[in-house]
C-alpha cells in the first residue's frame, strides 16, 4: 500500500472508521466528474475529464450522463457509483428532486443509470456517502430538508429511510425567510450527519443508521450561527478535532471545535473572506481542507475569487491571501488527493482552471489550463480502478 493511503488509513482508524479513501492520494492520474446546470445556455448532464497529477494538465470533457441539474455529485468509497442531485421541483411528475444512482465503468469511466429516487423537497443541491457505502444524504435547498437512504448490494438506492423538514426562520428576510438545506456532511466516526441550513442559520446534528439509512435528532440538535450569517458548507479538518463552515450571506468562515463523543460543535474563530466589506452581488460557495490539513479554502462570488486561511493548532484562521485570476463565478472548486492542485468550476465562466499550491505556504498561482465547460458546479476526482 502507498505511504500516503497508510496515512489517510491510520487518521481513519484514529476516528473509529475502517474504510479506505476513494480516490487515491498516490495515483498519477484521476478521473475528474463535473456537475452542470443544464438547459438552453448550460450543458447536458454530467461530464468526465482526466487529470494528470504530474503535469496540471486537464483533459478536455466528454459527456456520460444526461441528466437535468446535476449540481452536486458523491462517489462510493469502493469507487464503484456515482450519485447526483438532480436539482428541480419536479422530478419524474413528482413535485420535488430527485437522486440518481450510477454505476462507473471502470475501464471508461463512463455512467450507467440504475435507478433514482425522489428527494421529498424541491431543489436538492448536495448529496453524500457515508464512508463505508452503505448509506446517502441529500440536502434540499428549495424544500428546506433533508433526507436519506440505505444503499443497496448493487449500488441502487433504497427507499427513503428518513425525509426531515426544517422549520423555522433568520434574520434575512429576503433570503431567510424559511429553512433552506445548502450541505450534508459526514463525521469522521461515521455516527453523525452535518446539514447546514442557510435559512435558520444552523448547522443541525442527526445521527446516523447506515444499515436503515436512517436519520435521528441528535441530544445536541444544532449549532447557532450569527444572525444572518447564511451557513452554506461545512468540511471536517482530516485529522484534528476540528470543522469549518462557509457564511454565504455574511461572507465568513468558521473555524468550530468538534466533540466526535457528542456530535456537538463549538465556535473558534470567524474571518472573513473578502479583503473589503461585502457589497451587492457578493457570496460565498464553497469549503475545503487541504488534505494535509494546514489550509482551509473558501469561494467567494461577486469578488470571484478563492481566499486562502493557514490553520493554527487551535483552529485560528489566519488570512495567506485571495487568488482571482481567470475566476468567475466560483461555485464548487476541489483539490487534488496529492494536494499539489486545485481545479475551480467557473460557473459564469464557462471553464474549469487549474491552480498550483504552493507546498509551503498554501498559496495558489494560476497555470493557464483551462479546459471548457458549460455551467460547471462541482468537481469530484476519482482514481480509476486498477
Amino acid at each position: 500500500m502507498r505511504r500516503a493511503t497508510v496515512a489517510l488509513l491510520f487518521a481513519a482508524l484514529a476516528f473509529g472508521v475502517t474504510s479506505v479513501p476513494a480516490a487515491d492520494p498516490a495515483a498519477k492520474s484521476y478521473w475528474v466528474y463535473l456537475g452542470t446546470y443544464t438547459g438552453k445556455d448550460g450543458s447536458k448532464g454530467i461530464y468526465k475529464a482526466t487529470f494528470d497529477t504530474t503535469t496540471g494538465k486537464l483533459s478536455d470533457a466528454e459527456l456520460v450522463a444526461e441528466i437535468a441539474n446535476p449540481t452536486f455529485m458523491t462517489v462510493s468509497p469502493d469507487r464503484k457509483y456515482l450519485y447526483a442531485v438532480s436539482e428541480v421541483g419536479n422530478f419524474e411528475g413528482t413535485k420535488a428532486g430527485g437522486v440518481v444512482a450510477y454505476a462507473i465503468e471502470p475501464k471508461t469511466g463512463k455512467l450507467t443509470k440504475l435507478n433514482a429516487r425522489t428527494t421529498g423537497g424541491g431543489g436538492p443541491c448536495h448529496v453524500t456517502i457515508d464512508k463505508t457505502g452503505k448509506a446517502v444524504v441529500v440536502a434540499n435547498y428549495g424544500g428546506g430538508s433533508c433526507a436519506s437512504y440505505p444503499i443497496q448490494a448493487d449500488g441502487k438506492l433504497g427507499e427513503a429511510g428518513s425525509m426531515i423538514q426544517h422549520k423555522g426562520s433568520s434574520a434575512d428576510k429576503g433570503r431567510q425567510e424559511g429553512p433552506h438545506a445548502h450541505n450534508a456532511t459526514i463525521d469522521p466516526t461515521n455516527k453523525f450527519v452535518f446539514v447546514s441550513d442557510l435559512g435558520l442559520d444552523q448547522v443541525l446534528c442527526f445521527k446516523l443508521d447506515t444499515l436503515q439509512g436512517k436519520l435521528t435528532a441528535n441530544e445536541t440538535p444544532y449549532l447557532t450561527l450569527p444572525p444572518g450569517s447564511g451557513p452554506r458548507h461545512f468540511a471536517f479538518h482530516p485529522t484534528k478535532p476540528l470543522a469549518f463552515v462557509i457564511n454565504e450571506l455574511k461572507c465568513t468562515l468558521s473555524s468550530l471545535k468538534y466533540d466526535a463523543d457528542k456530535g456537538a460543535l463549538t465556535i473558534l474563530d470567524t474571518a472573513n473572506t473578502l479583503p473589503r466589506d461585502v457589497g451587492k452581488g457578493d457570496s460565498t460557495a464553497e469549503v475545503v481542507v487541504h488534505p494535509n490539513g494546514k489550509w482551509v479554502y473558501g469561494s467567494n462570488r461577486g469578488h470571484n475569487s478563492i481566499v486562502a486561511f493557514e490553520v493554527s493548532d487551535d483552529g485560528k484562521l489566519k488570512l495567506i491571501g485571495h487568488q482571482g485570476e481567470g475566476i468567475k463565478t466560483p461555485r464548487n472548486f476541489n483539490i487534488d488527493p496529492s494536494g499539489q492542485w486545485m481545479l475551480v468550476g467557473n460557473q459564469d465562466g464557462g471553464s474549469v482552471a487549474v491552480f498550483k499550491i504552493d507546498q509551503k505556504t498554501g498559496a495558489l498561482s494560476p497555470t493557464g489550463t483551462t479546459t471548457a465547460m458549460a455551467k460547471p458546479v462541482c468537481i469530484k476526482f476519482v482514481a480509476p480502478v486498477e
